[in-house]
Parts: structure tokens; C-alpha cells; sequence
């Protein structure tokens, strides 16, 4: 009896903690950007910035950023800083990848098809990415501080998963906009429909 009545106090109290603190469960931030003054407003990516006291792993193995057809495919590609990522040649011409960004130059050399080639990105920020090669390529890679971001389709539309509740900025980046910033609060239920606008 005395094991029982101890149980439910323990239960009660646990309720009254998540009741307290809010719920633990990971949340969803989905919604819309508009890009004001393109054609559609696909490519922009939508993340969580640096979080205070708070670091992530990347992922182990590396992440795919391809050539093909004489693109880079694909055209942006958010990845949490410390990812190393792979730039395998699929064309059956020599290409080049190299950064132009001032905060970060790097080349990777010219390489033939059926080779790859890798790069960590462990700085924060927008990088462009072009070819020797081929003057029409070019390409963006997103690093970020955490692993919640999502990339745009035509429409604008985004998704972000598996998020804590709490309260964190949100950015937006796009290569022919302003970016933009935002406080959110995360709770129970995520935030659905979130609708951002951004202008060249």
C-alpha cells in the first residue's frame, strides 16, 4: 500500500512538472516565404540561428552537392557547420569548385568525371560556390548553427522538424533578397503557417 501511495505522488509530481515547464515533446515550424519581385520563391532557406550554450554534432558521413548536366545540383544546400561535403563530378567534362567568398575562399582543383572531392564547411555563413570550368555554374552552401533549417520549393513552402520547444531566432536567407530575422516561441503544437516576405 505504502509503495502504491508512493507511486502516485511521484506521477503527480512529475505531471505538475511538465504542467510547470511546458511540454518536452519536439515541435514542427512549417509556413511560407515570399520572395517579392521573382518568378517564384523556391532556393530560400529557413533555420534557427545559433542557439546560446548549445552545440551540435554534424552528421558523420558526408553530404552530397553534385555536378550534373553542368549544374550543381543541389542549387543551395544548408548544412550544419562541421559538415564535410561532397562534390562528386557525374559530367563527362573536367570541372572545378572553388569559393570566391571573402570570408572563406577555397579551390578544389579540376577534376574529371568519376572523381569527388571534399570539403568541411566549419564557418557560419553563405557561400557561394562556381566553376573554372564553366562560367553558368554556381551554387550556395548554407552553413548554420544548428540542424533545424529547411529549403523553399516553388510556392515558398517549408517544413522543420524536430524542434524543442523553446524561444529562438529564425532566419531566412535567399541569393536575390534581403535576409530577414524574427524571435519565435515554440510550444505544444509547433508554429503552422508561418508566413515570411522578403524584397530584393
Amino acid at each position: 500500500m505504502l509503495v502504491r501511495i508512493i507511486f502516485i505522488l511521484l506521477a503527480v509530481l512529475v505531471l505538475a512538472v511538465g504542467l510547470a515547464t511546458g511540454s518536452t515533446e519536439e515541435t514542427t515550424i512549417d509556413g511560407r516565404v515570399i520572395v517579392r519581385g521573382l518568378p517564384d520563391s523556391s532556393d530560400a532557406v529557413v533555420y534557427i540561428d545559433k542557439i546560446p550554450g548549445k552545440t551540435f554534432a554534424p552528421p558523420t558521413t558526408p553530404i552530397v552537392l553534385d555536378q550534373v548536366n553542368l549544374r550543381f545540383t543541389p542549387h543551395v544546400l544548408p548544412v550544419l557547420a562541421g559538415t564535410n561535403v561532397a562534390f562528386p563530378n557525374s559530367d563527362p567534362v573536367r570541372h572545378n569548385v572553388f569559393s570566391p567568398t571573402a570570408s572563406w575562399k577555397f579551390n578544389l582543383g579540376t577534376y574529371p568525371r568519376g572523381s569527388t572531392k571534399f570539403h568541411i564547411f566549419d564557418k557560419p555563413g553563405a557561400f557561394t560556390l562556381l566553376c573554372n570550368v564553366h562560367a553558368e555554374m554556381s551554387a550556395y552552401v548554407i552553413v548554420t548553427e544548428t540542424p533545424y533549417f529547411a529549403v523553399t520549393d516553388k510556392a515558398g513552402n517549408f517544413t522543420i522538424r524536430n524542434i524543442p520547444p523553446g524561444t529562438y531566432v529564425l532566419k531566412t536567407w535567399h541569393a536575390k533578397a534581403r535576409p530577414s530575422g524574427m524571435s519565435i516561441t515554440t510550444g505544444e503544437g509547433g508554429i503552422r503557417n508561418l508566413e515570411i516576405e522578403l524584397r530584393k
